[in-house]
């Protein structure tokens, strides 16, 4: 009997020290870093209005709601894998070419190795590291963001006003995806 206790602890024990939920980083750094983020996108805001008002440029970066809520309902590593997609598919699309925006490029430079830091501790946290599964459409509309916003309108400070915007929404999404995983711990 005892035995059998013992190895049950051993399994649990090994279980919960591998598993997704116990990773170390996502409980004590990832708030920070989301954090973080979210204040570097709102200290960059620009106090012009928006006059970008095309009606390409608005399909062009209409939300990916659908995207979210299916990765709402995902396993908790397919959810990590989601975030880390959004964080790395932000990093490539603020290596552009932002000298028009109205933000200092320091505060650009900051916000990108936040975001790729927060990138990077997530993925430690996938058990799988070879989980390369990207989301094909989350991918193509970075794309559309980078192609019909930034560069139809020639990296005009409106156009990254318009990115800045997109991104924060991006940021709090994600951030609710792995806080869903947070409170269910």
């Amino acid at each position: 009997m005892l035995n059998r206790i013992f190895f049950l602890c051993l399994f649990l024990g090994l279980y919960s020290g591998g598993s997704l939920l116990s990773c170390r980083w996502m409980d004590h750094k990832f708030r920070q870093y989301s954090e973080n983020s979210l204040d570097l996108l709102d200290t960059m805001a620009n106090n012009s209005t928006n006059t970008t008002e095309d009606a390409e440029v608005d399909d062009a970066v209409a939300f990916p709601y659908d995207l979210y809520n299916a990765a709402s309902t995902a396993s908790a590593e397919d959810k990590l894998g989601f975030t880390v997609q959004v964080l790395e598919e932000t990093a490539v699309l603020f290596e552009g070419d932002h000298s028009s925006a109205s933000w200092e490029e320091r505060r650009a430079e900051n916000f990108l190795n936040v975001v790729t830091q927060q990138a990077d501790g997530l993925r430690s946290c996938i058990r799988s590291h070879g989980h390369k599964k990207k989301n094909k459409k989350l991918h193509m509309y970075f794309k559309r963001l980078s192609r019909h916003v930034l560069e139809r309108v020639g990296h005009s400070a409106e156009a990254w006003e318009l990115i800045r915007k997109e991104i924060k929404t991006h940021l709090m999404r994600a951030d609710q995806l792995v806080s869903s995983l947070l409170t269910a711990n």
